[in-house]
């Protein structure tokens, strides 16, 4: 949430496209982020759908409860098709924009390891090369990943523990980062935020 309206909300604003984040309901009826499957992601898309222009998603694949061995290209389709058999006639593919993010937003963050510094209380030069070590391992941010054991977030608690906080330390390291650098570095990023992007010369619903 805080990514959204620090990071791409400005930036997507310079584009005439006007964002208004919006957290999924936990079954327990509180607003909140975290684990999703593709029937709460459609149940809270089809609540919004008929009060809202548009509407695009930013979930972690790991965030997937039922991901089982789907890709991220499955997982969106599935959602696709969930809302057209949802929404009937009223369903129009080019005013929904269902997008997954690899493998977690802690991976975009890897774009600039120094950015880290922000957990202060932890930071310092021995973390910096176990981030450093991470990035280089692999071609872009977006491919980090082995296993939901050793996920960008799990990484990230192995080096830090306790001290790194998503939600407090999350949008400051992306925001200090900058979008421009982390667009040149995470190519699906990149796509789906062009796509939003092309939405501010769209005529609306």
């Amino acid at each position: 949430m805080n990514f959204v309206e620090t990071c791409l909300e400005p930036h997507l604003r310079q584009h005439q496209v006007w964002v208004t984040p919006s957290l999924i309901r936990a079954p327990s009826g509180r607003h909140r982020g975290g684990r999703v499957n593709v029937k709460r992601l459609v149940d809270h898309i089809v609540h919004e759908y008929d009060s809202t222009d548009r509407i695009s998603t930013l979930v972690d694949f790991y965030g997937f409860q039922d991901r089982n061995e789907r890709s991220r290209e499955e997982l969106e389709q599935a959602i696709r098709d969930e809302l057209s058999e949802r929404l009937g006639k009223k369903y129009d593919p080019r005013f929904i924009l269902p997008y997954v993010q690899m493998h977690e937003f802690e991976g975009l963050l890897f774009t600039d390891v120094d950015k880290f510094h922000w957990v202060m209380d932890a930071w310092d030069e021995s973390k910096r090369q176990a981030l450093l070590t991470i990035r280089n391992s692999f071609n872009n941010p977006e491919e980090i990943n082995c296993s939901s054991q050793t996920a960008p977030s799990k990484r990230l608690e192995a080096i830090f523990g306790a001290a790194y906080s998503k939600t407090e330390h999350g949008p400051l390291i992306a925001e200090d980062i900058g979008l421009p650098a982390i667009r040149a570095q995470c190519p699906q990023f990149d796509a789906w935020v062009s796509k939003l992007e092309a939405w501010g010369n769209e005529s609306d619903r």
